[in-house]
């Protein structure tokens, strides 16, 4: 039998750096959708417990024990990254999301200005400071956007990530090219 060798979605691609952002693969680790059922908050409460978290409210991210982050991701919906959700069958529905995403990380002082070229969110850290999260359209592809300190951690579907890479170099040289000429 054939061994099989696992690859990141974006093969270990080196990281980018293009006027003042920079582009990077990011590998979050395992992640789970946790979808609570209806009337089991307090359950769930419990259940998270170990982990240090709650579940988010809508648009924010949780961070816990060892890192875990709980990130809000829709209407009854959330996904635990960098952390192993406990068992809870008769709480919520908890399915493996680890190999469906790839993520990529935009930081440095131009990544706001790069991510706004791709995506209809206001980036002001006054109105989307780090701990928040989007679902929002990056280019034609759904993604998921947390603010992070230095700069944004950024999901999209496996399948699409050498697209999301080229689109967000493409923003890269572009602003980075209007900031040479003086603009």
């Amino acid at each position: 039998m054939a061994d099989l060798i696992a690859k990141s979605p974006l093969g270990g691609r080196a990281p980018l750096t293009i006027g003042a952002a920079g582009l990077a693969e990011w590998l979050p680790g395992p992640m789970q959708a946790i979808a609570p059922f209806p009337g089991q908050d307090k359950a769930l409460a419990k259940a998270l417990k170990p982990l240090k978290l709650a579940f988010p409210a809508p648009g924010m991210v949780e961070t816990g024990a060892g890192g875990a982050r709980l990130v809000w991701t829709g209407r009854e919906l959330a996904f635990l990254i960098g952390a192993t959700a406990p068992a809870m069958p008769e709480v919520a529905l908890v399915s493996d999301q680890s190999d469906g995403w790839a993520g990529l990380r935009l930081t440095g002082a131009a990544a706001a200005d790069v991510l706004a070229r791709l995506c209809p969110l206001d980036l002001n850290p006054a109105v989307f400071p780090p701990g928040r999260v989007a679902r929002a359209p990056l280019q034609h592809m759904a993604a998921v956007i947390l603010r992070e300190e230095e700069g944004f951690a950024i999901l999209v579907f496996r399948s699409m990530a050498e697209t999301a890479w080229h689109e967000i170099s493409a923003a890269m040289r572009a602003l980075a090219a209007r900031a040479a000429l003086g603009g």
